[in-house]
């Protein structure tokens, strides 16, 4: 039987260790390398998936707003027993905001989250009839969405070829040459530039796990990496 959690604490985001030798910001991949880089990221995952465990729009929206400076693991915990409890816009408003709170507690900025989750409730309630508006406007006047939210939400939920720039994605663009730049828009709009339009629904999937799990932060593990060849970080590693 799920318990409320009691526990605090879940990492902030990590070093971004994009090494000493990033690509040049004015540097610019060709065609040719972008698109064998998302052919051999397509042929190693035809069918790319979130990690997030959701059962309904409004179910992955409180995931993704739990998500910020949290791992996908530690939320699937946290909401499996939340949603359990509750899982609509109105059943979060009548568990409250402390109720919320005893189920995210092992997640970093709970109280931040409980509260945004409860205003954005409110907010579907009152002005969308309790459902997740498909508009980027609408769904970034939600409290606790940004342009990330925003994007993951479009991307999987409506299909849109939109790219939510986490910190996986900032490292393995700047890394890899696909893209440059300090902020997640800077490398998003990068990114939208350069990538061939048929590989766009999926990119956000295929970058954000091959970031986590291969492209990581202090030693990435370019021994197994299926885009190496085309990749500009350097020194690469021997690890795998």
């Amino acid at each position: 039987m799920c318990q409320p959690a009691r526990l605090a604490g879940e990492s902030a985001w990590p070093d971004l260790g994009m090494g000493s030798r990033c690509p040049h910001p004015d540097a610019i991949m060709s065609p040719m390398k972008c698109r064998l880089i998302f052919e051999r990221l397509r042929s190693a995952n035809p069918a790319p998936r979130t990690e997030l465990v959701y059962g309904s729009t409004f179910e992955l929206l409180v995931a993704v707003i739990l998500s910020a400076q949290a791992t996908d693991r530690a939320v699937n915990k946290a909401t499996a027993c939340l949603f359990q409890r509750a899982n609509t816009p109105g059943a979060l408003l009548e568990l409250g905001e402390q109720g919320i709170k005893d189920y995210i507690r092992t997640l970093g900025l709970f109280n931040a989250k409980a509260a945004n989750i409860i205003r954005t409730c409110g907010i579907l309630v009152e002005q969308h009839g309790g459902e997740v508006p498909r508009g980027r406007a609408a769904l970034e006047a939600l409290p606790g969405v940004g342009r990330k939210t925003a994007n993951v939400i479009l991307n999987i939920a409506f299909g849109e070829p939109t790219l939510g720039v986490d910190t996986h994605i900032l490292r393995l663009a700047n890394r890899s040459g696909l893209a440059t730049g300090k902020s997640p828009l800077e490398v998003e709009r990068g990114l939208m530039g350069v990538i061939p339009p048929e590989f766009l629904q999926d990119a956000h999937h295929w970058l954000i796990l091959h970031g986590r799990y291969v492209c990581v932060a202090r030693q990435p593990r370019c021994g197994n990496c299926i885009i190496r060849e085309m990749c500009d970080f350097s020194p690469k590693t021997q690890l795998s």
